[in-house]
């Protein structure tokens, strides 16, 4: 029988295993960093009439350059990242891993290299990868941070041309502060002077939960640096796949050059539009959703689990010394966590206040299992 190996695939795509997390039937699920709260009824509502109206023109091409939400996205964006976006600096696509795939296709490729500093979101590396760019591995601080000079030190030697932060950190759930990303981006355009620079990625798929404030403000000025949103998370919108980026307008320029024709179709440019319309709603649940974080953080460490300081909607905790038991156990007693492979941790997302208190009562549990 013929398998994968016994293809003709690329050699860095070789024993590599595609993105996923498991998805299991079990009343407790905190495993995907989803939003747990259903879209508003009222939402749902506009979702339809927006979506009918765009229903009657499916027979022509939707808006190739998505001007209406762009423009929209660039409202959000000067609202709550307390810095003006215009329409002209921001750019869409079908979730952010799309916007990094164009990053890369535009900004990478075959002899070009991309660093990120690990464990962070895996997408980022897997990406580089099949946009044929080489992946290189970063150093962190034993407690999750960025060893900013040894950073700093990597990207003089490296010289990538592909700079990937994330900020909420995935899975670990830290927060970069400005002063780490300038440093960065100062030693990524040093080790690049003889070329145009390099580009430098603020991932921040989940800065809405965030303690700190968006980072969108260090684009004044920073030509090579791009800020990626999704609104997967806070506008509790995975389904739809909408994911956006900041930057000067020459990058959104340039990634238009490897966009496919009309990739945002009409359905999905009117439900990201109608969900605008409802930030306020949306941001409410977002609010919820930090206290129950913080609330999770505060019951592990009473339990006696060692927890990672989270700006994100998930928490990672631990320390064990076989996770995958552990994640085995917890899934026993009916809640689905995360195993992400960082060694000795697990990750929670944070759910409704029944999800977290049964994701809690669980690890409580085994926690007086293992002392007794």
């Amino acid at each position: 029988m013929t398998g994968i190996d016994d293809l003709p695939i690329r050699d860095e795509l070789r024993g590599k295993s595609p993105y996923g997390a498991p998805q299991l039937d079990v009343p407790v699920q905190l495993n995907t960093n989803e939003n747990p709260y259903p879209l508003p009824e009222p939402l749902v509502e506009r979702i339809a009439e927006r979506v009918r109206e765009a229903a009657r023109g499916l027979n022509r091409y939707p808006d190739r350059d998505a001007i209406e939400l762009r423009t929209e996205l660039a409202k959000y964006l000067t609202r709550t990242g307390k810095h003006p976006v215009a329409v002209e600096n921001v750019w869409a696509a079908n979730g952010s891993n799309e916007v990094i795939q164009q990053l890369l296709q535009t900004f990478g490729g075959p002899g070009r290299t991309a660093i990120g500093f690990e464990p962070s979101y895996s997408m980022h590396g897997l990406i580089a990868r099949g946009t044929g760019t080489g992946w290189l591995s970063g150093p962190r601080n034993d407690d999750f941070t960025i060893d900013v000079a040894a950073a700093a030190r990597a990207i003089a030697e490296h010289r990538p041309d592909i700079v990937f932060i994330t900020s909420p950190n995935n899975p670990t759930g830290t927060a970069v502060d400005a002063g780490t990303v300038l440093a960065l981006y100062e030693a990524a355009q040093a080790a690049k002077a003889a070329t145009a620079g390099a580009i430098v990625v603020v991932d921040e798929a989940y800065v809405e939960f965030s303690h700190r404030p968006s980072l969108l403000p260090l684009l004044e000025g920073r030509p090579n640096l791009v800020v990626s949103r999704t609104m997967s998370k806070a506008f509790g919108a995975a389904g739809l796949r909408l994911g956006y980026l900041a930057a000067h307008r020459a990058v959104v320029d340039a990634v238009q050059l490897v966009r496919l024709p009309y990739h945002l179709s009409a359905v999905t440019q009117a439900t990201a539009l109608a969900a605008l319309e409802h930030t306020d709603t949306l941001l409410g649940y977002v609010e919820q959703l930090k206290e129950e974080r913080d609330r999770l953080v505060a019951e592990l460490r009473a339990i006696g689990y060692e927890v990672t300081e989270s700006d994100a909607n998930f928490v990672q905790f631990g320390r064990f010394e076989d996770a995958h038991a552990m994640w085995q156990k917890i899934l026993d007693r009916g809640v689905l966590v995360r195993d992400n492979g960082v060694p000795g941790r697990l990750r929670v997302t944070a759910g409704t206040p029944e999800e977290n208190d049964a994701f809690l009562d669980a690890v409580r549990a085994l926690k007086k299992e293992q002392s007794s």
